[in-house]
């Protein structure tokens, strides 16, 4: 569901990727904020704490726009870490696999396997004190229904804004285990406008370590093996602040990091309000033409706009009111 094209697709998609961090479909749901109390504490605790322990293996249907992809999900925790793989179930043939943290994507039809550090699961690896009272005071926590995800019983918890300034967001965690299996961000009209959900799902299930290696043990001679770059922020001072943030939005992430296809790292800050991070990155101006003003890929809004010598792209699941906002107030410190 794109506002209009946009004509550089790769160079988006990499800041997308980059501010989500790299992971699998469900990334982040696996590192969520504990606020609004103690009933949403309690089970926000619990559900980050099952997607990391428990063993689950199930078929996940991923919606953003008008795009649909469906993936078969395998997850492993035991004595030696945590393993993923997932492998892609429609459209071009795709498995990534992670184990702890490093991720291997395999391209079966360009056969390229692709060698990647996992970047923080959310947009931030910690909370501000100053995040959390922000959580309760600009969104309303609430129980909702009890329904059936997956075949299991979940309960429904709801995220509202108490502005226009940020999305909405409804989980659905499993009764017994707490897992997170249905996952929903809504506009400001109420509209779902990206969402996962488990189709089929077994959790608890006797795993082996088989089912989590990649296709192959020794790559065939044909294939190429790309590495790409460590991709956290390497944090330090930018030069760059932004003056006139949504309320409730805190600087979380300050620093530089390398972007494929960049010729230099790129400026990168990150701002929260607690539940979802807007990234900014700055760069000096491209010599090729770039896209300007808003656009949108699933859940995401990106802004665009020059700023003297530099090019300024402000990207998150929020409003596109809020980071043209935030894209308006970025300037030299």
């Amino acid at each position: 569901m794109l506002v209009r094209s946009i004509p550089k697709r790769r160079t988006l998609a990499r800041l997308v990727r980059a501010s989500r961090g790299a992971g699998l479909v469900v990334a982040t749901l696996l590192f969520v904020p504990v606020a609004l109390g103690q009933d949403a504490a309690a089970w926000l605790q619990r559900a980050a704490g099952a997607a990391r322990s428990l063993n689950y293996v199930g078929t996940i249907v991923y919606q953003h726009g008008s795009r649909v992809e469906t993936s078969r999900l395998v997850h492993l925790f035991d004595a030696n870490g945590e393993f993923e793989k997932l492998t892609n179930l429609d459209g071009p043939a795709r498995e990534v696999v992670r184990n702890n943290d490093q991720v291997r994507c395999y391209y079966p039809d360009a056969k390229i396997v692709r060698i990647e550090p996992r970047s923080f699961r959310n947009a931030f690896p910690s909370l501000l004190p100053q995040q959390l009272s922000a959580l309760a005071t600009y969104y309303f926590f609430r129980k909702a229904e009890i329904a059936r995800i997956a075949g299991l019983e979940t309960q429904a918890f709801v995220f509202e804004p108490k502005d226009g300034l940020r999305y909405g967001h409804k989980f659905w965690a499993d009764l017994t285990s707490g897992l997170l299996l249905k996952a929903r961000l809504l506009n400001e009209k109420n509209e779902a406008v990206e969402q996962f959900a488990f189709t089929d799902i077994q959790i608890g299930a006797r795993l082996e370590r088989e089912m989590i290696r990649p296709p192959f043990i020794f790559l065939p001679p044909d294939w190429q093996v790309r590495e790409s770059p460590p991709g956290e922020v390497t944090p330090q001072e930018t030069g760059w602040m932004a003056r006139d943030l949504p309320p409730g939005f805190a600087k979380v992430v300050e620093g530089f990091r390398v972007l494929r296809g960049k010729p230099a790292p790129v400026a990168h800050l990150v701002f929260s309000d607690g539940l979802v991070a807007v990234s900014v990155f700055i760069e000096p101006t491209p010599s090729s033409p770039q896209p300007v003003g808003l656009s949108q890929q699933g859940g995401i809004n990106v802004y665009s706009r020059q700023l003297d010598d530099h090019l300024v792209t402000v990207l998150g699941e929020a409003p596109g009111a809020t980071v043209r906002q935030i894209a308006y107030s970025v300037g030299h410190r």
